[in-house]
This record gives C-alpha cells, sequence and structure tokens, in this order.
C-alpha cells in the first residue's frame, strides 16, 4: 500500500531500512553529479535567455498602465488575491474534514495533474489550484501589456510561458504525488535510477543537460531502421548519394533526387519498412536517389549556402544524370532542403539550366515575413548570440538546435520526460521517431549565419533577392512544375507561410496540398495506416484562410495522389537500374557512413 485511506502517503515500517539505503544511494550519486556538472562544455550565454531590456520594456509598459488606469490592475490584483485566500481556507477545512473532493477545473483536464491526489488531498490539492491562479495572472499581466512592439510582446508571452512551465509543480519531487508514490513503492529504487538517468544523460552531452526521449539501445541504423537496400554511388565534403535498389522490373525513365533537410538525418523517410517513404517510391516504380549530408564539424565552418547548392544539389543532378544516361531529373526538398532547392531553381533559371522536370516542396519555407513560433529566437539578440557561438565553434552544435525546437514544446518534449526519467526512474521508451529526432546534426558556420540573416531576418529571396554566385535569386525564378505538401498543425513551416511563398513562384503549374497533423507525421504518413487527410484547392490566389475554408478534404494519404502526378512527368518505363555504373562503383551500403559519422566539436 502506498497512500492510507485518507489518501495520505504512507511508507510500510518493514521498508524503511531499504528506503534510506537507497536515499543513501541517492546522496552518492550526488556526488558524481557534481562532477559532471563541473566539466559541462559552454556555449554562449546569450542563448539562454533573452536579453533583460526585453522584461525592462515589459515592466515599464506595465507600470505606465497602471499608473493611467490604476482601477484596471487594482482589478486583476483583487481577483488574484481572492482566489488564493479562498484556496488557503478551501485546503484548510478539507485538512479539518480529512478528505478534499474532486473538483472540476481546468487542472483536472491537464494530464500532468491526472493523478487523483491532485483533487483528493488538500496538500496537492492546494498546490494545484494556487499554480493556475499564478499562471492565469502572470498570463493576464502579459496580456494587459500595451504600448509594446508586436514581436517584443510575442517575445514576452513566449518567455513567461515557458517561466509558468517550469514552475510547474509536477516538476519537483516535493509536490509530485506520482514521484513520491513511485519513490515509496520502489523503496527508493526510483530515485537512485532517476539519478542514474540524469547523469547519464549529462555524461553523454559533456554536462549539457538533454533529456533522453528514446532508448537508443533499442535501434542501430542500418540494422533495424533505415534498411531499404541500395548503395552509396558518390561522396564529396558534403554529401554521400545514395541510389536505392529497385523493387520493380521497370521504371520510370525520369529519376527522383530526394534532398533531405541537413538540420536532421535522412532517415526519417525509412525508419521501417512499413512507414519507409524511400521503400514506398521504389515500389511504385521510380529509381530513386536519396542525398545523406555529412555531419559538420569545426573543418566544415567555411561551407555556406552556396556550398550546398553546388557540392549538394548541382553536384547530385550531375552524377544521377551520369548514372541514369538522362537530362533530367525530378526533385524533391524537405524543409530546409526545400527552401534550398527553391534557391538552385532560381539559379538555374538565370543560367538557363533545365536540368529539373518538377519540384516537389515538402513543408518548405520561402517567405519569411512571417516568423511565427520562432519570432523569439529570432530577433537580433538571440541571432547575436547564435552566430558569435558560430563563429567561435566553427559549427552551430546540434544540441542548441534541438533545444530550441524542444522548447516550443517544452511540456511534451523537455518537462513531461524529465520527470518521467529522472524523477520516476523510468527508461525512454524505445521509439524510432523519437530515437530519430535525437540524433540531430550540426551546422556550418558560414551557412547558419546567411541562412539566419539572409532568408529568415531579411527575407532577401521574396524581397529585393537573395544574393549567391554573382545572381540575385528571386521566388518569383521559381517557374517549373511544383508540388507543395504542407502540413496543417506543422509548427516549424506553418502551412500559410508556405503558401505565401508558393503564391509567388513563377511556374504556371502549381498545386498546394495541406496534410492533416504536423512536420513530421503530415508528411510520413503511408497510405497503408489510412491515418490523415489532405486538402486540395486549386485556387492559389485566394486568401490562406479562404483557401482551406473552399478546399476539398480527401481521405487518407497525399501519397498516392503525388505519385500519379509525377508519373505524368516521369517519362516512358525502361529496364530497372541497378546502382551505380562503371564510372560510379558502390562505395558501401546504405544508409553510408556519413548518417552514422560523430563529428567532433
Amino acid at each position: 500500500m502506498t497512500t492510507s485511506e485518507d489518501g495520505s502517503i504512507v511508507a510500510p515500517g518493514e521498508h524503511l531500512d531499504r528506503l534510506s539505503e537507497n536515499l543513501e544511494k541517492v546522496e552518492g550519486l550526488s556526488k558524481r553529479l557534481i562532477e559532471v556538472m563541473s566539466s559541462k562544455t559552454e556555449h554562449h550565454p546569450g542563448l539562454d535567455a533573452p536579453n533583460h531590456d526585453l522584461f525592462a520594456k515589459a515592466a515599464t509598459a506595465y507600470w505606465s498602465q497602471a499608473v493611467q488606469n490604476p482601477s484596471r490592475m487594482l482589478e486583476q490584483q483583487v481577483e488574484f488575491w481572492g482566489k488564493s485566500v479562498k484556496h488557503f481556507a478551501d485546503a484548510q477545512q478539507a485538512m479539518l474534514g480529512g478528505k478534499a473532493s474532486a473538483s472540476e477545473d481546468a487542472g483536472s483536464r491537464d494530464r500532468r495533474f491526472s493523478n487523483p491526489l491532485w483533487d483528493t488531498h488538500p496538500y496537492f490539492n492546494f498546490i494545484k489550484q494556487q499554480y493556475l491562479t499564478n499562471a492565469e495572472a502572470i498570463e493576464q499581466a502579459v496580456n494587459s501589456v500595451e504600448d509594446m512592439d508586436e514581436n517584443e510582446k510575442q517575445r514576452l508571452k513566449y518567455f513567461a510561458q515557458q517561466i509558468v512551465d517550469l514552475m510547474a509543480p509536477t516538476n519537483y519531487l516535493a509536490t509530485n504525488p506520482d514521484a513520491l508514490e513511485k519513490a515509496i513503492e520502489t523503496e527508493g529504487q526510483s530515485l537512485v535510477d532517476g539519478m542514474e538517468n540524469l547523469i547519464s544523460d549529462l555524461e553523454a552531452n559533456n554536462g549539457e543537460l538533454i533529456v533522453k526521449l528514446a532508448d537508443e539501445s533499442a535501434f542501430e541504423i542500418g540494422r533495424n531502421i533505415a534498411t531499404s537496400k541500395g548503395e552509396v554511388v558518390f561522396r564529396n565534403r558534403l554529401m554521400e548519394l545514395i541510389q536505392y535498389a529497385p523493387t520493380t522490373d521497370t521504371v520510370h525513365e525520369t529519376p527522383i533526387v530526394l534532398f533531405p533537410p541537413w538540420i536532421n538525418k535522412f532517415y526519417i523517410l525509412d525508419l521501417k519498412e512499413q512507414n519507409s517513404m524511400i521503400k514506398w517510391i521504389t515500389d511504385q516504380g521510380y529509381t530513386l536517389f536519396v542525398v545523406s549530408w555529412v555531419n559538420p564539424d569545426p573543418s566544415h565552418a567555411d561551407i555556406g549556402m552556396e556550398d550546398y547548392i553546388e557540392q549538394g544539389f548541382l553536384a547530385a543532378f550531375d552524377e544521377v544524370k551520369s548514372i541514369c544516361k538522362v537530362k533530367q531529373v525530378n526533385a524533391v526538398g524537405y524543409c530546409i532542403a526545400g527552401t534550398t532547392l527553391s534557391l538552385t531553381l532560381s539559379l538555374l533559371k538565370h543560367r538557363g539550366d533545365k536540368t529539373v522536370k518538377s519540384a516537389t516542396f515538402f513543408t518548405a519555407l520561402t517567405d519569411f515575413s512571417d516568423q511565427g513560433e520562432f519570432t523569439p529566437f529570432l530577433q537580433d539578440d538571440f541571432v547575436d548570440s547564435l552566430e558569435a557561438e558560430a563563429r567561435e565553434r566553427g559549427v552551430l552544435r546540434s544540441y542548441i538546435m534541438a533545444r530550441t525546437f524542444s522548447y516550443l514544446r517544452s511540456k511534451d518534449l523537455i518537462y513531461g520526460p524529465a520527470v518521467r526519467s529522472y524523477m520516476m526512474g523510468e527508461t525512454p521508451p524505445a521509439f524510432d521517431l523519437l530515437f530519430w529526432n535525437g540524433d540531430g546534426a550540426n551546422l556550418p558556420a558560414k551557412m547558419v549565419i546567411q541562412y539566419l540573416r539572409g532568408l529568415c531576418q531579411g527575407n532577401e529571396f521574396c524581397e529585393d533577392g537573395f544574393e549567391l554566385f554573382g545572381q540575385k535569386l528571386h521566388v518569383k525564378d521559381v517557374d517549373v512544375p511544383l508540388m507543395a505538401i504542407t502540413c496543417e498543425t506543422d509548427h516549424i513551416a506553418a502551412w500559410k507561410d508556405c503558401y505565401k511563398g508558393v503564391q509567388q513562384m513563377g511556374s504556371r503549374s502549381k498545386t498546394f496540398v495541406v496534410s492533416e497533423s504536423g512536420h513530421i507525421a503530415g508528411i510520413v504518413n503511408p497510405p497503408s495506416k489510412k491515418k490523415y487527410g489532405h486538402y486540395l484547392n486549386p485556387d492559389l490566389k485566394l486568401a490562406a484562410d479562404d483557401w482551406l475554408a473552399t478546399a476539398d478534404k480527401h481521405e487518407g494519404s497525399w501519397w498516392p495522389m503525388w505519385e500519379k502526378w509525377l508519373k505524368k512527368r516521369s517519362g516512358k518505363q525502361v529496364p530497372a537500374r541497378e546502382p551505380g555504373d562503371s564510372k560510379h562503383p558502390a562505395l558501401c551500403p546504405a544508409p553510408g557512413t556519413y548518417v552514422v559519422a560523430k563529428p567532433k566539436v
């Protein structure tokens, strides 16, 4: 038993000795914790918090309004005081009565507070209620701030929410009934295991706390993940080019060249056979090439966007045309690689080069006029710090990018997993998607600065032009037949922002798709699962909201629809091509060497 009849937590006397022994182990492990924390690799301090001017401006604006309209501020404060006193009084009464009654409130629908003790135990009920009241008061205070730049107001909301999420009582052992119950049930072993998990994560990342989301021991790239058959047929400083083995007797004449993002690894498209886009494409009768990008180290500091275009995109096109003995290819770009495919198409337009027959974009931004959820990180104080960090190291280390993305969903990607691993002592799940999510890559210093300054902040590709190779590259130059796949709940590349970019492209043949779900699940959506549908609307002159409101909803994956579109642009059937040729001998089997390399930074 872990709780008495009145709901209080108890520790059976016969287990106290074992509990004491484990608590002593925790104390001993704390010495290892201090040692690993002392060896932490430093990064630029400006990446840990916004410039203090943000909060100074907010405070000034808030107090200015308090002077001008004191009744409004007092009303908020009185409401806060009233709720706080009432919660305290309710808690006192519940203590006298021995038990609280379950309450119906916002907290009851928050899965962090799913343990019945949050409602039935006076201590936990009071803590929960007061936390929710404090959170509401902070939200009201932030929303009431006026006369503040819209970007700064959005940043203020974001960082205030981070404070609220950090201070949740579930994040602390003394105020987390699940963790306390687990500690009693396991006689303290959960705390020992949790401390071991914490130290292990710190040791694996040079003292930087990165919460492990998946059991890494459950997966091995090339053995039970990224297993589609193929060969690396070309390699340079920046990428390996993988040609996948055919699974049909004949294939379409025009090959597909797929460029994944270099922020993460390409095998998101080949996690397992059941949801592998790579396997599905070859099963439809296409010759498929996929680029696997190098994981940069400081020797790649001078690699810029122009190098990704020249040594990545253009080099891949040349090698694929040579191997397949064709003049044109169908190109696919995912996320940042889709953005760069757009730049490449603009450059080819300037050069009169018709190598690309059609282009498909997966969740690719080209118009950065609305920075969306990334607004907090794309203002000068953060970008200055990112630039300083990248210049000093030669790369922007992968954990910095991973941390940024994680904080956009901190409840699910930071605090929840941390509680389960460090306080509950649980082993992370053997989940392939989360394994991939933790397998990020560094970014070369020059490239990340160009991307942040010129594209994200300057929006140059849609404004005056993004200058590379002595040319002003512009989104309107993208004039090949194209299809853009976006995702309805994507918080990285919002579909409305992708839509604005596609609207400005110069192609006469444009198909725009909104898939249900987010940045990954909306793309990795095999037809066999019959899970997420998609929206189509040929009228791209409409405003984004009107486009979606009048779009046709189609059940199931967009993959078959895309394949029908691609088939019309892929030529006749030819005998299936085995990977490589006499000039391109197999260098190693797929998934190659770059995807598993661990650079030293």
